[in-house]
């Protein structure tokens, strides 16, 4: 009795590189794919042209979308525009951070002693991640002002 992997459409299972080392894989242990929806719907032999073909094309799909999103957001910096949420630090928030740093509290220790003072999130801790960034881009505006 031969497997197949049902997968929902082709885009699920992988892109690229990947998705056809995976149909090598899938092609040595004599298992079918099957995809219920999208330009691949049907089974499928894993090493088949109209199985790779189509992952080859997706792939490059992906890095096309990820360098146009990349070269938007050059070109919304470049006219000023910030990208990405409000912040939620600020200077009073730095301070104490910097304070807490020096008593060696861990970063989570420090994101549950401080609190969001202004837009939606008012009230609510910063993450863990936020505080490691904020003082990271702190120290390192520190060390480019000591050069």
């Amino acid at each position: 009795m031969r497997v197949t992997l049902v997968v929902h459409e082709h885009k699920r299972l992988g892109r690229g590189i990947e998705l056809a080392t995976l149909a090598e894989e899938l092609k040595a242990s004599d298992v079918g794919l099957e995809f219920l929806t999208g330009e691949l719907q049907g089974s499928h032999d894993p090493s088949g042209v109209v199985f790779t073909v189509p992952a080859a094309l997706s792939g490059m799909e992906r890095e096309y979308i990820r360098d146009r999103t990349l070269e938007g957001h050059e070109s919304a910096r470049k006219r000023g525009r910030t990208i990405g949420g409000a912040g939620v630090t600020d200077d009073d928030m730095l301070s104490m951070a910097l304070h807490l740093r020096e008593q060696e509290m861990s970063l989570r220790d420090i994101a549950q002693r401080l609190v969001i003072t202004a837009g939606k999130k008012k009230g609510q801790h910063p993450s863990p991640a936020t505080v490691m960034r904020m003082l990271r881009e702190h120290d390192e505006q520190t060390t480019a002002a000591a050069t």
